[in-house]
């Protein structure tokens, strides 16, 4: 058990459609509000408490055979993709829903993140979701050709999950912590336009995968040069709200995160108990030893869809 400062949406700060930067964690149109909370390690409980229909969450142990660091896209596209498609069909949907076989998996975006002043893409301290239903369904109709299979496959259950793992270390510095579904509602998210910068993109190109850069620290509050290319939850403070994490997981473990489900509680056709969603955040965890090794992480978002 530890405790982490955590930094929710705060509802009052904005009347108007709120948006944040993808490429930094200052660049937001709305306040944020800190609020302390326990902070337990996944490792203490019995494994059974946890599932991405259950908690919104998994941990397992996958080591990769890919080398890191990885110093080329093509290595993340061409030979970890490929893993993780694998790890997917390995440990989903589990339990304790029917079971269900995979039909197709596109991954469509991963990010490395480091806690560097150099990396264009640090640890995000901001308790969010990274699709809202809406994004889901347009992440669908971005990544499929055929608009006819577009179609048959919004009808069926389809689901976006992010699989985080640490690199070359354990992730003891800037941990990921995660709030277990069943202690969220629904008033407890807020819709937030995720805006991706447009330069260094030439025209016709939809791929922001290694394109990241340093933001202008200058232009924080402007929107000049950005668009609309997404749309993710903010969270608002609650004290039910329980918070998970892996203490010092290592780059031989996964974490699944579940950002979306089309059969989840509460939606058109939903099931009763399926976990739609998982707030998360790094955080500073107070007993993280001097000296520790800046968090170096790797999260791929994948759609998932089901044969039903």
């Amino acid at each position: 058990m530890t405790t982490g400062t955590f930094r929710y949406f705060d509802p009052t700060s904005t009347t108007s459609k709120p948006w944040a930067k993808v490429d930094t964690g200052a660049g937001l149109s709305y306040k944020q509000v800190s609020h302390s909370r326990p902070v337990s390690d996944i490792r203490s409980a019995p494994p059974a408490s946890f599932g991405t229909d259950i908690s919104g969450f998994a941990l397992h142990r996958s080591p990769s055979v890919v080398p890191t660091p990885f110093a080329a896209e093509s290595t993340i596209r061409d030979a970890y993709y490929p893993e993780i498609e694998a790890i997917l069909h390995a440990h989903l949907p589990g339990p304790p829903g029917p079971a269900q076989k995979i039909k197709k998996v596109v991954i469509f975006d991963h990010t490395i993140r480091k806690r560097d002043p150099t990396s264009p893409r640090q640890p995000v301290q901001s308790v969010h979701v990274d699709q809202t239903p809406g994004a889901a369904a347009a992440r669908v109709r971005r990544h499929i050709a055929d608009p006819a299979e577009v179609e048959e496959l919004l009808k069926g259950r389809y689901q976006i999950v992010n699989v985080w793992r640490p690199l070359n270390h354990p992730a003891t510095d800037f941990p990921l912590a995660l709030v277990d579904w069943r202690t969220t509602e629904p008033k407890d998210l807020v819709a937030v336009d995720l805006l991706y910068p447009v330069k260094n993109r030439t025209e016709g190109d939809n791929d922001d995968r290694g394109k990241e850069q340093l933001p202008d620290p200058e232009q924080l509050a402007s929107t000049e040069g950005y668009e609309v290319k997404g749309e993710t939850y903010g969270v608002a403070p609650s004290d039910k709200h329980r918070f998970w994490y892996v203490k010092d997981m290592t780059p031989e473990e996964v974490l699944f995160i579940k950002c979306f489900d089309s059969r989840a509680q509460g939606l058109p056709g939903g099931r009763e108990g399926v976990a739609a969603l998982t707030p998360h955040t790094a955080f500073i965890d107070p007993q993280t030893p001097e000296g520790a090794k800046g968090r170096e992480s790797i999260e791929v978002r994948c759609l998932v869809f089901y044969e039903e």
